[in-house]
Order: structure tokens, then C-alpha cells, then sequence
């Protein structure tokens, strides 16, 4: 069986197409289509109709190289930066009446929940009680469980693209001490009382997903992706500290110098840091394991052991919580409505 993905997030679109035998997505083929979201959407601003036209060739593309690579349509989802939009229902329905695909935006908690089955898989049983966090552009999510899926999951409006829209005027250029200081005080505020339930918990194992993590992870010494994903890849509270005191002290086209900054994510690598860091600082971890697996993964797995039957209430779920009476796609310069 030969199954495929589509992650909308902050920055990118991105395509897993994977066969499942035996139970384990094991890729064939991965695409990615950039966009950039998190620059043009502002945290409570619409999806402006210039991106919505992009999202849907990223989406028609995606879908295409998915069949020719084998697969059925894909499981398509977008993250927090279409979720929290206001003209939510209007993307999603203009995505599907123009490519056929039924984009749909899952809850946080959810996403932190198939987050977690993603890593718990990949570092199996032997990790323990297990906490999970992962930064993504819009939200920050945190997990904790014993077993495959969590006992306890979060989302909190801390993604590293957010923030830097609203502490840090974009971040390209080096920011003001006090607005470093602003921005460390939010991230505590907000995580306060979540940190407290995951340093109750005592978690035997940490693990860190998404891109911003691994990029960070990277600047504090793990070993690159050349690697391979089976090297050990580990980050310390401390040198996420230091890393985040470096960040604040460059541009953003400094930061693209640094090991492991990406010249699309240098803007809002320092307040991944920060996040990174407090979170870390908080919740009593000295140490993650950076884990290759996250929410694509996890996706795919629900599939894999639950059956279609899921993905199918997922959207009947979205389908409920967006349509309108008459839903009316969004108008797409170019084209009639």
C-alpha cells in the first residue's frame, strides 16, 4: 500500500508519499513547495488572496506527483497559520473545489497528538514516559504519555513565526534588549502553568520535533542531516540558552552564517530559541533528543493502524466545524467567481 501526505505549514508545503507494509511509512519520495505564510499572514489577519492562489498550485502540485508516484489522493492538512485565520472556511473550500483535495485543519491538540504517536514510535517503549515539543510557526505544542498516544496535550499560541511578528517587527534587523525581554516574558507567562503539569508528570524521556528544533539543534552541535536520521541527535537546556543569547545579538542575514540557520527561517530563529529554551528551562529538561519523526508520521501511522475510517471522521469533523450554510469559495484574482 502506497500512501501519501500534505503538510500546509507555516513556511512550506510539503509531500511524503510512503509505502506502509508492515506497518512502518517507509518514504519513496518527498517534495516541498515554499510559501512562506507566516510573511505575509500577520497573527488575526485573513490569508491574503495572492497566497490562497499559491497554496492551491502547491496543493494541485503536490497531489499530481502523489499519483505519479503511486499513491491515492493525500491526507492534506494545513497547520496553525490557516487555522487561526479568519477566512479559515474560504481557503479550505477554494483549495478543494480547485484541486480536488480536501485540505482540512486539525485542532493543536490533535496535531500534538499525532506529534507524539510520531516520536513515540520512533523512539518505542523503551523511552518511557515521554514528553514531546514541537514549534511550529503559528503554535507550540506539548505532550506527555506513557503509552501510544498522550495523556496530556497542549497547544499554546507560541510559534516561532508569531512571536517574531509581534515582538520582534519582523527580525531582521538585531532586536532591542527589552524587546528580548518582552518576548521571554510572554513565553514564560503562557507556559507557566502547562510546565508545571509535564515537571509533575517526570518524564523519562524528552524529545524535540520540527524543523525550527532541528535547526537549532544543529547550531548548539548535532551532527548534520548528512548523517543520516539514525545518529543520535541530542540538545542541552544550557547551550539552547547560549545559542538563543547568540541570535539576539545578529541580524537575520547574520544568523544565515550560523551552522544550521536557513536563510527563510533566520528571521524567527530567536524566538524559537526562547521558546525552546523556556519551555526546556520550565517543564526541568536538561537535555532532548531531536527526533526525525513528527506529525507527517504520525498521520500516516493513525492511517496505518486505525484504518481509513479515521482520516474519513477527521473530515466529516472539519467538514461540520467550517462549512457554512452556502459556502462560497474565495475569489482568486484572474479567474470569475
Amino acid at each position: 500500500m502506497r500512501i501519501s501526505v500534505v503538510d500546509v505549514g507555516s513556511n512550506t508545503v510539503r509531500l511524503m508519499v510512503a509505502d506502509a507494509e508492515g506497518g512502518v511509512p517507509l518514504p519513496v519520495h518527498t517534495a516541498k513547495w515554499r510559501l512562506r505564510l507566516s510573511e505575509q499572514v500577520k497573527p488575526g489577519d485573513p490569508v491574503p488572496e495572492e497566497a490562497v492562489e499559491r497554496l492551491v498550485g502547491a496543493v494541485e502540485g503536490a497531489s499530481r506527483t502523489a499519483a505519479r508516484w503511486g499513491a491515492a489522493g493525500p491526507l492534506a492538512f494545513a497547520t496553525a497559520v490557516v487555522r487561526a485565520a479568519p477566512n479559515r472556511r474560504e481557503v479550505l473550500c477554494t483549495v478543494r473545489d480547485r484541486t480536488g483535495v480536501a485540505l482540512c485543519t486539525l485542532p493543536g491538540e490533535v496535531e500534538a497528538e499525532l506529534t507524539f504517536l510520531g516520536a513515540r514510535r520512533w523512539m518505542g517503549w523503551r523511552s518511557g514516559p515521554l514528553a514531546l515539543l514541537d514549534i511550529g510557526g503559528g503554535s507550540l505544542e506539548i505532550a506527555f504519555g506513557r503509552g501510544r498516544l498522550p495523556d496530556f496535550v497542549a497547544s499554546l499560541p507560541l510559534g516561532a513565526a508569531r512571536l517574531t511578528h509581534e515582538f520582534l517587527a519582523g527580525g531582521a534587523d538585531a532586536p532591542a534588549p527589552e524587546q528580548v525581554r518582552a518576548l521571554r516574558r510572554k513565553v514564560r507567562h503562557q507556559l507557566r502553568d502547562v510546565a508545571a503539569r509535564i515537571r509533575w508528570e517526570g518524564p523519562r524521556t524528552a524529545v524535540a520535533t520540527s524543523r525550527t528544533f532541528q535547526q537549532l539543534g544543529r547550531l548548539c552541535g548535532a551532527p548534520p542531516g548528512r548523517h543520516g536520521p539514525f545518529v543520535e541527535r541530542r540538545m542541552l537546556c544550557s547551550d539552547l540558552g547560549e545559542a538563543a543569547d547568540r541570535l539576539a545579538a545578529l541580524t537575520a542575514d547574520e544568523r544565515t552564517r550560523l551552522p544550521g540557520i536557513s536563510a527563510p527561517r533566520a528571521a524567527q530563529s530567536l524566538a524559537g530559541a526562547v521558546v525552546g529554551h523556556t519551555a526546556m528551562k520550565l517543564t526541568g529538561l536538561e537535555s532532548v533528543t531531536l527526533c526525525p519523526w513528527a506529525i507527517r508520521e504520525g498521520v500516516l501511522l493513525r492511517h496505518i493502524e486505525d484504518g481509513p475510517s479515521w482520516w474519513a471522521e477527521v473530515i466529516r469533523h472539519n467538514d461540520e466545524a467550517t462549512a457554512p450554510a452556502a459556502p462560497v469559495p474565495l475569489r482568486i484574482a484572474g479567474t470569475s467567481s
